[in-house]
């Protein structure tokens, strides 16, 4: 890999990824970026941005096997059901981060998510409706923007709303990083080679309620 500039890689056949792609490159090239509507793995992600706060995603990512086997896949209505007895489970397992607050975290945003989708029908239609119109997004996405643009107006306001709801562990750039990852918007670099395929993907993807 060779720098390209404006946050940008080339590979030995000449192509243009995003500057951190190296690091991830599975994630960056098969999975960051593309639209998510499933209210289990939006709650998964919610759950692992949340315990990726101070740490870097790379270890979290290099954990999420063992997080799905500690909290049953992310099923949210079996988390929600989770006692002492679990976190203190989960407290032993040297496979995930062992952190209490953030662990009772999760389970209490179980709980939200039941009550959320209770409410609204769908996990994934309430989130998705914070996606951020067109008029919101930037032309490009260059290093300047990517270095000085850690939460939005949107994240804001769905960190504000899931708040009010009772979430945890959910601020603007917990939730940017969020929007990044399941596709609500499209932060991959101007010029990386996955940045039309996930406009492709969003434009074909049907928006949850």
């Amino acid at each position: 890999m060779t720098a390209a500039g404006d946050g940008l890689i080339l590979d030995a056949q000449g192509a243009s990824r995003c500057f951190w792609q190296p690091s991830m490159p599975g994630y960056h090239d098969h999975e960051w970026g593309r639209p998510v509507g499933d209210d289990r793995r939006l709650y998964e992600k919610i759950c692992l941005e949340g315990f990726q706060a101070g740490m870097a995603w790379i270890t979290i990512l290099n954990k999420r096997d063992a997080f799905r086997d500690a909290f049953d896949d992310f099923d949210f209505e079996r988390v929600a059901r989770y006692t002492e007895h679990d976190v203190d489970r989960l407290m032993g397992n040297a496979g995930i981060v062992r952190n209490r607050a953030k662990i009772v975290s999760a389970i209490n945003n179980a709980r939200r998510a039941c009550a959320l989708a209770d409410d609204t029908g769908s996990l994934a239609g309430w989130l998705w409706q914070h996606e951020p119109p067109a008029a919101e997004r930037p032309a490009a996405v260059d290093l300047d923007y990517w270095n000085q643009n850690t939460t939005s107006a949107a994240s804001v306001a769905l960190s504000r709303a899931l708040k009010k709801r009772g979430w945890t562990f959910v601020g603007p750039t917990t939730m940017y990083a969020f929007m990044q990852a399941v596709g609500m918007v499209n932060d991959h670099m101007s010029g990386c080679v996955c940045r039309p395929v996930i406009d492709a993907a969003r434009a074909a993807f049907k928006r949850p309620g």
